[in-house]
């Protein structure tokens, strides 16, 4: 997040097509961004014309790996789900030690803001859910759905945008989005895990000791962290534990820093990863999670408390929850913004943030397994997603126009920051 940040503080132009040109297109998040989108649409055109059935059955295809007598024979989207997914969250940890070592979480003074904010949109998505959902008990799991803010999805839709909207209010979606990521981990941590098993759990711990040892005496290559990564996985499987914690649990035993190299490790495992996560597992992952079948899509799906919880968790959680908490802060002087930020480029980074596509169809996958729900959970999170999407568009594009001309001409006065 901080390389993300400082790009858009810099704002440089590279030549068109030249090294730097595509490096800087490789790591924008934008980019990546636009790539889901376009592979949510694929999924979405598969699902309604004479694709759907050769997808579905693509996906459900059995495909058996393992050593010796354990051996799993589980289905194509399982794959993604609990072994592409975990390198996922192998570059979410990364991103959260950097940013705890070096970046914007090694600050204190910088941390109270962005965290209480990414709370309150966390809370307020699902108070709303449970309130929507309150009379259905079946569904209350499903709590944590709306809950998570995609990143790529809001940056790119930031910097569609981006001559209408401050760089401190970019800064602080992404500051926001730190907090999230964090708060996604102990939710799938916490909440979605299944029946624990101690026994196994003791060889987790015998794991993740040694990874700290790895750790403590500067080991670089990735190797045996990643074997000792898959015995962690092999673990958490068995025991009860989701198996994306563990690739949690290695980002933050690989070092960020050794004695005698000047380029940290860990940014330079990040430089590798990012490319195969944003351009490939995270649109794999869209494509198999994302099939809305529209021919199943009734009236009842649009009202179904289910997707009224997602969707208004989402849109309306989100920025309720981000907003009026940064916004007490500020009127309690307990925080202060940079001049150029206005309430409505506050107000807007908060809608933004109610894009949760990515995280919110794998936590909904997580809350309510099966197909029996999964239409209502895509249906709920694709239209919270867009909603989301349009109206932060709609605010940032439109908004200061329209302050400035009911200030200066409605009210004949100055246009004031926060």
């Amino acid at each position: 997040m901080t390389e993300i940040a400082e790009e858009i503080v810099k704002r440089k132009k590279p030549r068109l097509f030249s090294k730097a040109w595509f490096e800087m297109l490789i790591n924008n998040e934008a980019t990546s961004g636009l790539v889901m989108i376009f592979a949510m649409i694929i999924a979405i055109v598969c699902a309604n014309t004479a694709a759907r059935e050769p997808v579905h059955n693509f996906l459900q295809t059995t495909i058996t790996l393992g050593v010796g007598e354990q051996m799993f024979p589980r289905s194509i989207e399982w794959w993604v789900n609990d072994i592409l997914m975990v390198f996922f969250f192998l570059q979410v940890g990364l991103e959260l030690k950097r940013e705890m070592k070096e970046g914007f979480l090694s600050d204190i003074r910088q941390v109270f803001v962005p965290c209480i904010a990414a709370l309150g949109g966390i809370c307020c998505p699902a108070i709303i859910y449970a309130i929507i959902n309150n009379g259905a008990p079946e569904y209350m799991h499903g709590w944590a759905i709306p809950t998570a803010t995609d990143i790529a999805f809001a940056v790119c839709v930031l910097m569609l945008v981006g001559k209408h909207v401050p760089q401190a209010a970019k800064i602080f979606l992404l500051a926001i989005a730190i907090f999230d990521d964090l708060g996604a981990i102990i939710i799938i941590a916490l909440f979605y895990n299944q029946g624990v098993y101690l026994s196994l759990l003791g060889y987790a711990c015998i794991a993740t000791f040694a990874l700290y040892l790895l750790n403590k005496i500067q080991v670089t290559y990735f190797l045996p962290y990643l074997l000792l990564g898959v015995v962690l996985w092999f673990c958490f499987l068995n025991g009860g534990i989701h198996t994306t914690i563990a690739g949690v649990v290695v980002a933050m035993a690989y070092p960020m820093r050794v004695d005698g190299e000047r380029e940290s490790p860990l940014n330079k495992l990040m430089k590798v990863l990012k490319p195969w996560v944003d351009f490939f597992i995270l649109p794999v992952f869209a494509f198999a999670s994302a099939g809305l079948y529209f021919g199943g899509v009734t009236v009842h799906t649009f009202t179904h408390t289910l997707t009224l919880g997602i969707i208004f968790g989402l849109f309306l959680g989100k920025q309720i929850g981000i907003f009026l908490t940064t916004w007490a802060l500020i009127k309690m002087k307990i925080a202060s913004f940079p001049k150029a930020v206005t309430m409505l480029d506050l107000y807007g980074v908060a809608v933004v943030a109610g894009i949760g596509f990515t995280m919110a169809l794998f936590v909904g996958k997580l809350a309510l397994p099966g197909e029996v729900n999964q239409q209502e959970i895509r249906l709920g999170v694709i239209c919270g997603s867009v909603i989301s999407a349009l109206w932060g568009a709609v605010v940032f594009h439109y908004g200061r126009r329209w302050k400035e001309w009911f200030v200066t001409k409605v009210l004949k006065k100055e246009n004031k920051p926060l």
